[in-house]
């Protein structure tokens, strides 16, 4: 039969087709809406069971470049994520800076940029930031210069609780110990193969790869933020330090591990232990001005130590600007809450972290953009309330 099919009669279809459609329009438009919703769905299904590295390289790759932003006054986890995200960015073409507000001086971290040979710029304020793209790693809201609240994150990549989140791209992991861990694991969902100390990553056979120099910064973040792997850690830690060894300098990871302690660090934990307040089971201690910013949380780190002692927390100022530090291994204490509360009242202030550890600062007026207390503050005033805080009456 002319015009058939298999005995079809297709004129007649293709007849019986126009004449429903011109009939029923409505029910023609909800169909093919209803069809594509439906590829759509299957099509977002498929794209959210990628793994999270396959993601964020996607979210990397679609910008030229980016500024790859870590928390003030930046520790190993967050100077090792950095420079796997920016690694992570060169190997899909986009261009990274690296860059933190306050100060690096802690010896440990002063090692670790000097061993590792990292490129890093500070700013001071929004208009300093190297890309409009913003991402954000091992914290997840802007914080420690001046317009800070002002910037939206193109991406965050971090461990701490918190409500802060990227345009394009979140992953805020609160169960891990590092965010090193998880930077980490993207390396590792791409298939990347860590690059010996004595190899050049043209030997390695992998489209993609971690650098040595990587590879030994993440374990070190890894290994610092959960203690060598011995508190608030989770599997995915241990997997991801496992991943990394391959490509570990062990000599960079000595140098690094050992560095000089300066005289002001030794002094400041001096002035800690001898000038506690202690209330029952809360330690809180004002060691004054200082130059080495990062001297209050190693003070904090051996105030927490003394005997009788659940709770601690230690501040200081340094141009203006308060400092503080906190360490808990009381239950009832969530160190990062607490000093969130204890700080809240004070303008140009910000205080976050975890139930065992947690840090906070009050800026002085001219680089806060709500004119900040900084240096106007009572100290006294500040100790009082801390201790409220930590005993939960504020």
């Amino acid at each position: 039969m002319v015009g058939s099919v298999g005995g079809i009669d297709m004129p007649g279809v293709t007849g019986a087709i126009q004449s429903f459609v011109s009939t029923y329009p409505e029910i023609v438009a909800a169909i093919i809406v209803g069809i594509v919703a439906v590829g759509l769905g299957v099509y977002a299904a498929l794209r959210f069971k990628r793994p999270m590295g396959a993601r964020f390289i996607d979210a990397l790759s679609d910008v030229d470049e980016i500024a790859v932003l870590m928390h003030p006054n930046p520790d190993p986890d967050a100077m090792a994520a950095a420079i796997g995200v920016a690694n992570l960015a060169e190997q899909v073409g986009t261009t990274s800076t690296i860059q933190f507000a306050g100060q690096i001086r802690h010896q440990e971290n002063r090692a670790f940029r000097t061993v590792l040979d990292l490129d890093l710029h500070s700013i001071d304020h929004v208009s300093d930031l190297a890309a409009e793209a913003v991402v954000l790693v091992d914290h997840n809201s802007p914080r420690g210069f001046a317009g800070a609240e002002s910037v939206l994150p193109y991406a965050v990549v971090d461990h701490h609780p918190g409500d802060g989140g990227g345009e394009a791209f979140t992953d805020v992991r609160t169960d891990y110990g590092a965010s090193s861990s998880i930077v980490a694991e993207y390396f590792r969902d791409i298939g990347a193969k860590p690059v010996p100390p004595d190899m050049h990553a043209s030997e390695v056979n992998s489209t993609y790869t971690v650098p040595s120099q990587v590879s030994t910064g993440l374990l070190y973040g890894i290994l610092t933020d959960t203690k060598n792997l011995t508190s608030g850690c989770s599997a995915p830690d241990f997997a991801a330090a496992g991943y990394l060894f391959p490509g570990v300098n062990e000599d960079h990871l000595d140098r690094i591990a050992n560095p000089e302690v300066s005289r002001e660090v030794l002094e400041a934990k001096a002035r800690a232990i001898a000038g506690r307040d202690v209330r029952g089971p809360f330690a809180v201690a004002d060691i004054g001005t200082l130059s080495n910013v990062d001297a209050i949380p190693q003070a904090a780190d051996e105030l927490i130590q003394l005997e009788g002692v659940t709770a601690a927390v230690v501040c200081g100022e340094r141009d203006g600007n308060v400092y503080l530090s906190g360490r808990s291994r009381d239950d009832r204490v969530h160190m990062g809450r607490t000093l969130e509360v204890a700080v809240s009242e004070y303008r140009g202030s910000s205080a976050g972290g975890h139930a065992r550890m947690g840090g906070g600062q009050i800026l002085r007026p001219e680089v806060s953009t709500d004119g900040g207390d900084g240096h106007d503050i009572s100290r006294p005033d500040l100790v009082e309330r801390i201790f409220d805080a930590l005993s939960g009456e504020v």
